[in-house]
């Protein structure tokens, strides 16, 4: 299936796919703004924002696109965050970001300046603490990638944000994700294609390895690459979701691998990179504000790729009410079988470090479920225990407790986890 490009001359229509992106993209970095700037030490935060498929900044409708949402998003954020640190005595903060955009096309760069600038110059006059140097590119992402990174290095910024919202998926080599994860101290991913798009690629380089991943689900590629976008069986999903992984998880330590939910169909996938915990947590909890956003098909538990094709009508996941209730009853098991793999104790550091990358559940769902169990402790480091699920920390000790109400569970070891 052949993307079109967006005309952004004429006036480019703002989708309904899009619309859920741009939300959880500007949500996900006003929040990754309050996590890093709340020090009450810190006088200054630095970073860079590469938009790799910028476009021209505004839709036909009006709606802003990533560009402006991230520019507005910063906005709001130094506004509010020195009021905050007023009131609270601290000193303010100033932001630094190198907002990097990038439009193969040199008409729509042109079109983007145009709409920044009347937002640049409210900052310049009216946000003091917040700093935004713009650098415009006019090549293919590929192209421009080298000169943005070396322009990333040379400024020694090490928290650096990538939007790459493409059509397709051969804008962005996958490589190049991998580079750009490991190339800096703090890095992070939104990552947009088309399903499509991926399943032909993979089914022309490598036709038996797909064939293999296709086969629990009773899809076949062929199905599955001529859907033309209409992915309404939850078995597609499922089948999807589980390429995409693979295709991915080389990339970084947290591959989130939901797509955007549509009534339509699942045809886009939004996935996001990371290499911190911290930011996996923050991206579930994101989506479970923006619920029916995205989706996830599999368990709700700890092993989220797994499928049961007994269970395909209750195993949609879309971050609501509704599967986080189902989650908390899936972690009740999965929590204390996941501790012994490592005996009877883990940090918590190393349990959220080992969990978050096949789970969708919301930070707090987890902790609940630790504190629920009356079959887990949690030891503070000067020997308390915690009964609160808000209060774990990260340097506390989940313990299984000597009476266990479920081992009868540990001593069959042929049990698999579903």
């Amino acid at each position: 299936m052949s993307l079109k490009p967006i005309s952004w001359k004429t006036g480019a229509t703002l989708e309904e796919h899009s619309r859920r992106k741009h939300k959880v993209v500007g949500e996900y970095v006003a929040r990754y703004l309050t996590v890093r700037c709340q020090l009450p030490q810190q006088s200054r935060f630095r970073l860079a924002i590469v938009d790799g498929f910028a476009g021209g900044g505004r839709y036909k409708c009006g709606s802003p696109g990533s560009p402006l949402i991230f520019l507005e998003t910063l906005c709001a954020a130094t506004e509010a965050f020195n009021v905050k640190r007023l009131a609270e005595g601290m000193s303010s903060i100033d932001i630094e970001c190198l907002l990097i955009l990038n439009d193969y096309d040199p008409e729509t760069v042109e079109l983007l300046k145009q709409n920044i600038a009347p937002l640049i110059a409210h900052i310049s006059q009216n946000v003091p603490r917040l700093h935004v140097r713009p650098e415009y590119f006019k090549e293919k992402f590929e192209v421009a990638y080298p000169a943005i990174k070396q322009l990333i290095e040379n400024g020694s910024f090490q928290n650096v944000l990538f939007n790459l919202d493409q059509c397709g998926t051969s804008k962005v080599d996958i490589d190049t994700i991998g580079d750009i994860i490991a190339s800096f101290t703090s890095a992070e991913i939104f990552y947009t294609f088309g399903i499509e798009t991926l399943v032909t690629f993979l089914n022309k380089s490598d036709p038996r390895a797909l064939a293999k991943k296709l086969s629990p689900f009773g899809v076949t590629a062929k199905e599955l690459a001529e859907l033309d976008g209409l992915m309404s069986k939850h078995a597609r999903l499922g089948a999807a979701e589980k390429i995409v992984f693979d295709a991915f998880r080389g990339c970084a330590n947290y591959v989130s691998p939901f797509s955007i939910h549509n009534p339509q169909g699942w045809r886009y996938w939004l996935i996001h990179f990371a290499n911190s915990v911290r930011a996996r947590q923050e991206y579930n909890n994101i989506l479970h504000q923006n619920s029916s956003s995205q989706a996830h098909f599999g368990r709700s538990g700890l092993h989220m790729l797994a499928y049961d094709p007994s269970e395909t009508d209750s195993m949609l996941y879309v971050f609501d009410e509704v599967g986080r209730a189902q989650a908390k009853m899936q972690l009740h098991d999965d929590i204390p079988r996941f501790i012994t793999n490592y005996g009877d104790t883990i940090g918590v550091g190393d349990f959220y470090a080992g969990i978050y990358n096949a789970t969708p559940a919301h930070m707090f769902d987890i902790n609940s479920a630790i504190i629920d169990n009356p079959d887990l402790e949690v030891i503070t480091e000067d020997g308390g225990e915690r009964r609160k699920a808000n209060t774990i920390r990260v340097s506390d000790t989940l313990r299984i407790k000597d009476q266990r109400s479920f081992f009868p569970m540990f001593a069959d070891k042929t049990r698999k986890n579903k």
